[in-house]
């Protein structure tokens, strides 16, 4: 069918992530029959669903005890429909008759007609009783297995603000390729101390200045904090390992690197490569499995930005908090340290490895640069100072690695969690 209802599109997307299991960037760009949707209506489904998807356990709360008996098996959907009514008049400020009439009326488009009846009822009964949102709705909103991790790594007060952080809307982060302050006022975007644009977010972001010229991208300030601790590239061979989706291979090849970008995804890579030629840059794109791969000559620099669960951008990706589990964790950090321990072998001596995760995780962090060192590889940290993180200098650890939190920069909008390690090859 060709979708042009924005709740319709909602739910079919919320179907798509719940019980297919697919990630939410992916659902958008795959489901085709979006593609009648006008903008505004595209935006408001992607709000629709991301409301949802950052408070479900919350929104459930609300549901469940106004339901006779549980939705499970065929009738299951039916609760998305629910969630997003409920998420229109409790958190969006959608008029109680229209947030009603619309899901009522969805649920006729998504072949749920059977059940209007109980849509309506439920719906209308919430209105009655005035529904409001939870006290604690960051802790309510994070999955048990998360929450314990990050109070055991952080403590309990930092685990709160990462959590209430995920549930805001964040800003739109950009990395110009050059002239930073310029651009800046072009964009009607904040410079952060970083050297990242900051505007709000919303909007079609192709249409604004610049875009068709390649003159920016869009990356978190965070993302962009592994590539400039690098220091001086120009002129310098770096490879990019795990390079999807190509920011950092565009901040390398902008500031005058030779880049090799090795990733193992080929369809993420023609992605990689349709972002350099908007930017009129280049780079050597490979599609290896990078624990297999072996460059042409050593590197003065490789970039590992490690595949890891992204838990620090929640935010951006509330799915991840619903498609994500403890396992992945263990998963993922036997991938990081294969990755690692191949480094070694793709660096001269005395060139730089930098490490970097988006995952709140500890083990997928400073627990993996210390079992490398430990393993004997021939490394040496190569602490990061404050004079390279202006206004960040609370993110550089102990050891001298760099950890940001979403509750960082929480007058700015905040930031995503990253995990940035820095080394020496001996």
């Amino acid at each position: 069918m060709n979708i042009t209802d924005p709740r319709v599109a909602a739910f079919e997307l919320l179907l798509a992530v719940f019980q297919h299991r697919r990630r939410f960037d992916e659902a958008l760009a795959i489901h085709h029959d979006l593609s009648g949707l006008q903008p505004r209506d595209r935006a408001l489904a992607r709000l629709l669903a991301m409301t949802v998807m950052r408070r479900t356990p919350e929104l459930d709360a609300m549901i469940t005890p106004l339901l006779r008996k549980p939705l499970r098996g065929r009738v299951a959907p039916v609760r998305n429909l629910l969630r997003l009514g409920a998420a229109q008049l409790v958190f969006l400020g959608t008029p109680a008759h229209a947030a009603v009439a619309t899901i009522v009326d969805a649920a006729d488009a998504t072949g749920n007609r059977a059940y209007k009846g109980l849509v309506n009822a439920v719906l209308r009964r919430m209105v009655r009783e005035g529904a409001k949102p939870a006290d604690n709705p960051g802790r309510l909103n994070t999955p048990n297995w998360l929450w314990k991790s990050w109070e055991q790594a952080y403590g309990a007060e930092v685990a709160k603000s990462i959590a209430t952080a995920h549930l805001t809307e964040p800003p739109l982060d950009i990395t110009a390729k050059q002239r930073p302050e310029w651009w800046a006022d072009r964009l009607e975007a904040e410079l952060l101390p970083t050297g990242s644009l900051r505007r709000a977010g919303g909007g079609d972001v192709r249409a604004l200045a610049g875009f068709d010229e390649g003159a920016w991208w869009i990356q978190d300030a965070a993302a962009a904090l592994p590539a400039r601790l690098i220091r001086d590239v120009a002129g310098k061979t770096v490879i990019d390992l795990c390079a999807a989706p190509g920011g950092k291979t565009a901040q390398l090849a902008a500031a005058g690197a030779e880049v090799f970008a090795v990733d193992s995804d080929a369809t993420r890579l023609k992605r990689v490569n349709e972002n350099l030629q908007r930017l009129h840059l280049g780079a050597h794109l490979v599609s290896a499995d990078a624990t297999k791969w072996t460059p042409p000559a050593l590197a003065d620099a490789v970039l590992l930005d490690a595949p890891c669960t992204a838990t620090g951008t929640i935010r951006r990706r509330p799915d991840i908090a619903h498609l994500k589990t403890a396992a992945d964790v263990r998963r993922m950090a036997v991938l990081q340290n294969e990755l690692l321990i191949r480094t070694a072998d793709m660096l001269r001596p005395g060139g730089t490895l930098i490490y970097a995760t988006c995952s709140l995780q500890p083990e997928e962090g400073p627990v993996r640069i210390d079992a490398l060192l430990a393993s004997g590889a021939p490394f040496t940290r190569d602490p990061v100072t404050p004079a390279e993180l202006p206004d960040l200098e609370s993110a550089i650890t102990a050891d001298g690695d760099v950890r940001t939190l979403p509750c960082f920069w929480e007058d700015r909008g905040g930031i995503d969690g990253f995990f940035v390690s820095r080394l020496r090859r001996n």
